[in-house]
């Protein structure tokens, strides 16, 4: 993997940058954080019209077909911007659905998500957070031409904008961890559908939806019935990854941001940044962004060469969810007093990266992800080396 960014790629990056820094000031994202919708519509507008919302869609639904290393790209200026945008949470659902919908499906709903007049959401979380296959027990029932949804879904983004929600079901009683699971597209304007609004450390739109009897067309069914497993692990791998590109965004602002303010604020005479504490402090949050951004490419690398990625998501998360948070905490600890502040803007970056660590898995979770991996595959080639057999004993 050249790790080097194209000529197009570097101008995407910062054509982004440069189209944030001037369209979303911080005023902006306090405003939609006491806003309902949760983000400004014109901003969405001038996002579509610079190709981000289908910018991995296929170019048959009026997508770019661009791999997901551009996304990333989009999506950590997003994360640096603190961006008020929900391009992650539709992206997710359309890349799901581009992957592995019927031909019906996918005309009926990407043209209008790489258009921008169609949201998505997607729901997997229900009220025992695991992040694993078999935390799922919302059932769908069939009837007739319709699935019969019943059940709760937690910590879903941007519910109350969308107007579809990709939701993992449980259509059958489970013989293995992914076996029984299905993915539906439902109308959220669906009877049945109860909305709670969740508060969020990032004060983001997250909600709470109940689902009670709702009704749900069988064409919209995402993938194979009782088999949508592989598809749910590939969405959640895609998810998990690009969230790390929008946090390392988020974190390396943060940075630059207390390594200013160390130039700029003098204790004893002179700058804290002369300091070797404060210095060394720096040098460690260089280190440990720098290396979650080689983590998040190389699996979405990964996943545009179409190979494995399920360890390499997980190694992503597992070290951005540490190590992101380590410096987020130590630009407040470089900034003092201030930096804890609300006037003060240190904060927006703060909230937010620390509440996205705890989505889409903890550490924890994917070490043992890793750890599974390890184990299941005994005499393969994991991550580049072989793994020896170990002999069972005597």
């Amino acid at each position: 993997m050249d790790t080097t960014l194209t000529e197009e790629e570097a101008m995407v990056r910062e054509s982004a940058r440069g189209f944030l820094e001037t369209n979303c000031p911080t005023s902006l994202v306090r405003a939609m954080e006491k806003d309902s919708t949760g983000y400004p519509p014109e901003l969405w507008k001038q996002a579509v019209e610079l190709g981000w919302s289908g910018m991995c869609l296929p170019e048959a639904y009026g997508g770019s077909g661009l791999p997901l290393v551009y996304l990333g790209l989009v999506l950590e200026e997003v994360g640096r911007a603190v961006a008020p945008l929900p391009l992650l949470s539709t992206s997710i659902a359309a890349l799901a659905i581009a992957d592995a919908g019927s031909e019906a499906v996918k005309s009926a709903v990407l043209p209008g998500v790489a258009a921008g007049e169609t949201l998505l959401s997607w729901a997997f979380s229900e009220k025992n957070p695991r992040f694993e296959l078999a935390s799922v027990q919302m059932s769908a029932r069939a009837d007739g031409d319709s699935f019969v949804v019943n059940g709760t879904k937690m910590f879903v983004e941007n519910f109350g904008s969308s107007q579809h929600c990709l939701v993992a079901v449980r259509t059958a009683p489970a013989t293995d961890k992914s076996a029984g699971l299905s993915l539906l597209l439902i109308d959220t304007a669906s009877a049945g559908i109860g909305d709670t609004p969740l508060v969020a450390m990032a004060k983001d739109k997250m909600s709470a939806v109940t689902f009670t009897d709702v009704r749900v067309p069988k064409a919209n069914l995402v993938g194979e019935i009782n088999g949508a497993g592989p598809a749910i692990e590939r969405m959640l791998d895609r998810g998990t990854a690009l969230l790390c590109a929008q946090m390392l965004g988020a974190t390396r602002k943060d940075m630059e941001m207390a390594v200013e303010w160390a130039k700029y604020r003098r204790a004893f005479g002179q700058p804290i940044g002369a300091f070797q504490s404060i210095q060394h402090m720096c040098a460690d949050m260089l280190m440990w962004i720098d290396g979650g951004n080689l983590l998040t490419y190389e699996a979405l690398w990964r996943m545009d060469q179409g190979l494995p990625a399920a360890v390499e998501a997980s190694q992503a998360k597992a070290f951005c969810n540490e190590r992101c948070e380590a410096v987020v905490r130590q630009c407040q600890v470089i900034h003092g007093g201030i930096g804890f502040m609300m006037e003060f803007d240190l904060q927006l970056w703060y909230r937010r990266v620390c509440a996205w660590t705890m989505r889409l898995g903890t550490a924890y979770e994917h070490r043992a992800r890793i750890a599974h991996a390890l184990i299941d595959l005994p005499g393969e080639v994991i991550l580049g080396r072989p793994v020896p057999v170990v002999p069972e004993a005597a």
